[in-house]
């Protein structure tokens, strides 16, 4: 009973305070100022110990909480590739990092609309070589993301793989953000966070000159095969819904090894209330163990 009265006020809370902000009319540097106090309620949990350093020349927090983690993921965090950064993320890194038992690399990449495409892209690239040159192996990272980070993520593998260079040990992807073309979003009775002509217009501000369909745009439309093992999870009170499912419906088309969890009821991202909320908690410690089962030991 005292989950679903927490669930409830923290969908009127995402609506209310959230999803008024992400609104095409509120200048981008508001809404970031805005959303940078907003996720002060994404608590990440005790013994969580942040450092802001770079890595590959890109300014990054990492995020410990074992002594000696067996490896590294590389969170790219979301906010439609216009607002978002390694500190607003601090709840979400925070949990990951304890149920995967990893140091979590968050970079603060570049954003539209002062940096289009490529510019988030080319600098998770560099970020990925910067673990490598630390002396990382590859089958000792992972990549993950939240909404436009979890498109990212995706595409960040698929540039990789085009360029014939290592591949990350698994992909892990929450509400994933991956066709900017906003052709078949899903219309639920009730979506507390998103709106349609907020991420629209942050389309067009991250793709600039760049077609909305261009694969490392919009992943879906892209090549998935040779791509590591993928989970996705992905709210049903949510437009990216149906991205979500089709991301998964094509990964497993090509022979990629995908899962995806739809979890009833729960927004854009909820894993923002991990230590809060189970079923977030929970959703956070498959995500752990997903990292976990395909790291290198």
């Amino acid at each position: 009973m005292l989950q679903h009265l927490l669930e409830s006020a923290l969908r009127q809370t995402m609506n209310r305070l959230v999803r008024p902000v992400l609104n095409p009319t509120v200048p981008v540097p508001l809404q970031r100022r805005i959303v940078r106090q907003a996720y002060r309620s994404s608590i990440p949990p005790k013994g969580a110990k942040f450092e802001a350093t770079t890595v590959g020349g890109i300014p990054v927090t990492r995020t410990s909480f074992s002594i000696k983690p067996p490896g590294a993921v590389l969170y790219l965090h979301g906010g439609g590739y216009i607002i978002g950064s390694s500190s607003t993320h601090r709840g979400i890194t925070g949990h990951l990092a304890k149920t995967s038992n990893c140091s979590i690399v968050t970079p603060d990449y570049r954003l539209a609309p002062e940096f289009p495409f490529p510019a988030a892209l080319d600098d998770a690239e560099a970020c990925w070589n910067g673990l490598l040159e630390q002396g990382l192996k590859p089958e000792q990272i992972a990549v993950a993301g939240d909404s436009a980070g979890g498109g990212l993520a995706v595409a960040l593998a698929m540039r990789l793989r085009d360029k014939q260079q290592p591949l990350p040990a698994s992909l892990t992807v929450f509400s994933p953000w991956v066709d900017l073309t906003q052709e078949q979003l899903y219309e639920p009775e009730c979506e507390p966070v998103l709106q349609p002509s907020w991420t629209s217009k942050a389309a067009k501000l991250y793709a600039g000159k760049e077609s909305l369909s261009n694969p490392l745009i919009s992943p879906v439309f892209g090549d998935l095969s040779g791509l590591p093992p993928l989970l996705i999870q992905v709210g049903s009170q949510e437009i990216l819904l149906n991205d979500a499912e089709r991301l998964a419906e094509a990964a497993n088309r090509q022979d990629v090894e995908a899962r995806l969890e739809i979890y009833n009821s729960l927004w854009h991202v909820f894993q923002v209330h991990s230590g809060q909320l189970d079923r977030a908690t929970k959703a956070m410690e498959t995500a752990g163990e997903h990292i976990k089962r395909h790291l290198a030991g």
